[in-house]
């Protein structure tokens, strides 16, 4: 497979296939969404995007960066979001890095988005594409991020030696500035278990694709058994 890592400000043209890849927090937040039993994600371009589709369509779920904040129902946290019930529910989520990484490649042909949670199902997605080049987005500290890089190369390495072993990558990502601020409570919104969680491989057995539906970029789960992208 021929891969290409790149930070957000790097991407210069639209890619064939992207995967846009936030370890700590966006991606493993919507992987546990999904686990929550959510239905889709809509990724927003801005805070007060979020607030107006969720004022729109009753029953969302809005999820932002940072401290609570008026209007929003939770944080981007998955320790906090694994007590929510999201059962058949739309969650709208802007964070940081990682929505700003997938709507910026929202044109790809084919857009997932990635963590550690969902790592394995990510790889045998991309297996079936064949060997043509895939750019992994490394959305944090555009691009520097070193628990961002270091789960885009595990990946890229499982689609083609199944045998690669996860652990030095996630000694990289525990490592990581990420992983040392969200235990130092530097960053705000973060729940104790935080750092653990987005540390758990393979937790979920569905890789996440993004596609525009409509004027919206919408993240949907997608198993081995789901259809496969037109």
């Amino acid at each position: 497979m021929d891969a290409h890592f790149l930070g957000i400000p790097e991407l210069t043209e639209t890619p064939s296939v992207a995967v846009v890849v936030d370890v700590m927090r966006a991606f493993t937040v919507a992987a546990w969404a999904f686990g929550q039993g959510a239905e889709r994600i809509v990724l927003a371009g801005s805070l007060d995007e979020a607030l107006a589709l969720k004022s729109r369509h009753s029953g969302w779920v809005a999820i932002k960066d940072g401290p609570p904040a008026p209007g929003f129902d939770t944080v981007n946290s998955p320790g906090m979001l694994r007590s929510m019930d999201l059962g058949g529910r739309t969650v709208v989520q802007k964070t940081t890095a990682g929505t700003v990484g997938a709507l910026a490649v929202k044109d790809a042909p084919l857009v997932l988005c990635s963590a550690f949670v969902v790592a394995e199902s990510t790889a045998r997605l991309l297996g079936t594409h064949g060997r043509e080049g895939v750019t992994f987005v490394v959305t944090g500290e555009d691009g520097r991020a070193d628990e961002d890089l270091a789960c885009a190369q595990y990946i890229a390495r499982r689609v083609t030696d199944g045998r690669t072993d996860a652990a030095p990558f996630l000694r990289r990502a525990a490592a990581s500035r990420a992983a040392a601020e969200l235990t130092e409570r530097v960053r705000q919104g973060v729940h104790p278990d935080d750092v653990a969680l987005c540390l758990e491989v393979d937790r979920f057995p569905f890789a996440m694709v993004a596609a525009l539906e409509g004027p919206l970029m919408v993240l949907r789960p997608r198993t081995s058994s789901s259809p496969a992208t037109a």
